[in-house]
């Protein structure tokens, strides 16, 4: 479960590397986004295809990595480049559904497995 009590929730617009991992997405958020990655905010990364999200927090004992595909369609995402955008976690919640955080319409939820 991601905790967004009291965390902020920052999108690193544009598109990122998705083979990076924690200390990659960490680096980026400290050079690129001018933010601390060891905070306790979530800082979230979009594939170029834009159907795979990363997540990267650190709780103060360590650092988790979360990553989501979606199986049909693309997460919606700002077109501003070399920012960072701030959202609620209410629009979290949407972002990870599939759902336009911008305007909460659900897109397409799968039927069946396989």
């Amino acid at each position: 479960m991601i905790p967004t009590e009291g965390a902020r929730v920052w999108l690193a617009t544009g598109y990122t590397d998705m083979r990076c991992g924690f200390p990659s997405l960490s680096l980026r958020v400290q050079e690129a986004l001018k933010h601390n990655p060891l905070g306790g905010n979530l800082f979230c990364f979009r594939g170029k295809r834009g159907d795979l999200l990363k997540v990267i927090w650190h709780d103060g004992q360590g650092a988790c990595l979360f990553t989501k595909r979606l199986e049909r369609g693309r997460f919606i995402w700002p077109t501003v480049q070399g920012e960072a955008v701030t959202i609620s976690s209410a629009q979290l919640s949407y972002l990870l559904s599939g759902i336009d955080w911008r305007n909460p319409q659900e897109t397409w939820r799968p039927s069946r497995v396989g």
